[in-house]
């Protein structure tokens, strides 16, 4: 099969489940109109039929303790997917800090799942983050940056990821407790900030969390 029978292929494969037969299921995480009309939206089949607002109840109560934050000075397209990486690895929140509006297309409406703020200027930003008791992490391979790859991170913090290009302001740089550079090997010099949040979620779930999905640290 070629390349773009197998697009065609998944583009037509159906996503969700239809109308709940009846006797519906009963609950007030439920929601009438997708029991009626099925559900259509891509989230896990814990959630099917459950109203946005369940959903978002039930992930708080198990989020973890680290957050996600990036710069916004010129509307970055990788917004979208940074948003859905911490939302896929269930970072307590998203912060934006610059321009409050962003492209949301990327983040596949898991914007709807996942608490998101926004902080004007990096000095807002870190206020906030010091009356947290969040320690601010950089993620940028910069001079003088720590490699990810054997850094231990704190389990509650904050991870912060400059712009497309640009990479961290000197802004942030000057008030990181740390920052933590991803190693590479290709003719690129960097990775985009899409990318470079997925990696550095996941080494957090990979130190704190356990591969048994049980949710207690690692040791």
């Amino acid at each position: 099969m070629g390349s773009s029978d197998a697009d065609t292929d998944a583009e037509e494969r159906p996503i969700g489940v239809g109308p709940h037969p009846q006797p519906w299921p009963t609950g007030a995480h439920f929601d009438p109109e997708l029991l009626r009309d099925g559900d259509q939206r891509n989230v896990v089949d814990t959630y099917r039929y459950w109203s946005r607002e369940a959903i978002v109840e039930d992930l708080d109560r198990t989020r973890h303790p680290f957050h996600v934050a990036i710069e916004n000075w010129e509307h970055d397209f990788n917004i979208g997917t940074v948003v859905r990486n911490a939302n896929a690895f269930q970072a307590a929140a998203v912060h934006i800090v610059g321009k409050r509006k962003w492209n949301r297309r990327g983040a596949m409406v898991t914007d709807r799942y996942q608490h998101v703020h926004h902080h004007p200027t990096v000095a807002d930003f870190v206020e906030w983050a010091t009356t947290a008791d969040l320690p601010v992490i950089g993620i940028d391979n910069l001079p003088g940056s720590v490699p990810l790859e054997t850094t231990r991170l704190p389990e509650a913090c904050v991870l912060v990821f400059g712009q497309e290009g640009p990479g961290l302001s000197g802004d942030v740089r000057a008030v990181a407790d740390r920052t933590c550079s991803i190693a590479q090997f290709g003719s690129t010099r960097s990775i985009n900030a899409g990318v470079a949040s997925g990696i550095a979620m996941h080494t957090w779930i990979v130190q704190h969390r356990a591969p048994d999905g049980s949710g207690q640290p690692s040791t």
